[in-house]
């Protein structure tokens, strides 16, 4: 497949360069940046010794004729615009906001402006069916992916009011310098951030959440800057309905999840760390009911820019375009 990579300058980009380098079914024929077009792509990624030479270009220099498939890796209100262009016939994955959320009304709230539309949400392990094929994919956020699919198993459970509380490393701000992302502001301190009901992904969490659990569930989700630059790891719990011991619960997870092979709900006792899934399009969960209070507590973590951007991304493509769905994605 002659892929594309629009917006391959930022972190999520660079990831997806960097899987797409180990992957056979997928040729990176063009590598888009539009503030480094004409730069070395090494110049931004050292790392990616595989595309030695090769230079970012503008959008408007790609040949749509050359190309299969297209990953759009943008600031929200960007994919809309440049998938307009992009001939029908060409598969595209967008790891922006722009085609994730049903309701206009909620685009309107949290991100501002014209609601593009919807595209098929593209969490596999939730909604694979719809992914299987189709044209056109919205990769999920990285915290909506990690809260997805820590509430899908127990949302029979759960009473409908979900709190969560999430950290995230640097990379998923994105690359613009702001000043509280210097590392001289980052190293040594946590803070929250656009907590209240406020941050982009609510929405997203709750249309996901809900649509799971066929029930009208709310989250108060409190988001947390940590000193790292990779990483999610996230707490939700939620009040039992009845009372269910941890052995039992975590056998149910287990269960839910027995056939995914990107999702490990680990052995009692084990708790997730985030360093165990850098670089990769794992999950890793654990799971307790605490008796004092009758509430489930689901512990998980993910690379933000893997599972939770550019793995994630290379899974949905490769569904899209029947290939096996572990393809290039072994790390």
């Amino acid at each position: 497949m002659k892929t594309a990579v629009i917006g391959a300058s930022g972190y999520s980009g660079g990831e997806l360069l960097r899987i797409l380098a180990g992957h056979p079914d997928f040729e990176v024929s063009a590598i888009s940046a539009h503030s480094n077009a004409g730069e070395d792509v090494t110049s931004i990624h050292p790392f990616l010794h595989a595309y030695s030479g090769r230079k970012f270009v503008e959008v408007s220099s790609i040949d749509w004729k050359e190309i299969d498939f297209a990953f759009l890796a943008l600031p929200h209100g960007e994919s809309a615009k440049i998938s307009l262009a992009i001939p029908k016939n060409i598969k595209i994955v967008d790891l922006g906001a722009d085609f994730r959320l049903e309701n206009p009304q909620m685009w309107e709230k949290y991100y501002g402006g014209d609601h593009a539309g919807t595209w098929p949400y593209g969490l596999p392990e939730l909604f694979r069916e719809h992914i299987v094929g189709a044209k056109r994919v919205a990769n999920p956020g990285c915290y909506a992916t990690a809260i997805a699919l820590s509430v899908a198993p127990v949302a029979s459970f759960i009473d409908t009011d979900i709190v969560v509380v999430a950290a995230s490393g640097t990379t998923g701000a994105g690359r613009s310098a702001k000043i509280n992302l210097l590392g001289s502001e980052v190293i040594g301190s946590l803070t929250s951030y656009k907590f209240g009901g406020v941050h982009q992904h609510t929405p997203e969490i709750e249309e996901t959440i809900c649509s799971i659990s066929g029930q009208n569930m709310r989250v108060s989700f409190t988001p947390i800057l940590a000193p790292m630059p990779r990483g999610i790891l996230s707490t939700t719990t939620a009040r039992l309905a009845n009372w269910i011991s941890t052995k039992e619960m975590h056998g149910m997870v287990s269960e839910y999840f027995r056939n995914e092979q990107f999702v490990t709900v680990l052995p009692l006792g084990q708790m997730p760390q985030t360093n165990a899934v850098y670089g990769t399009n794992r999950v890793h969960l654990q799971v307790a009911c605490d008796e004092h209070t009758q509430r489930v507590i689901i512990s998980a973590a993910i690379d933000n820019l893997g599972k939770g951007a550019a793995g994630q991304a290379i899974q949905n493509a490769n569904l899209m375009c029947g290939f096996a769905e572990s393809t290039g994605l072994s790390a």
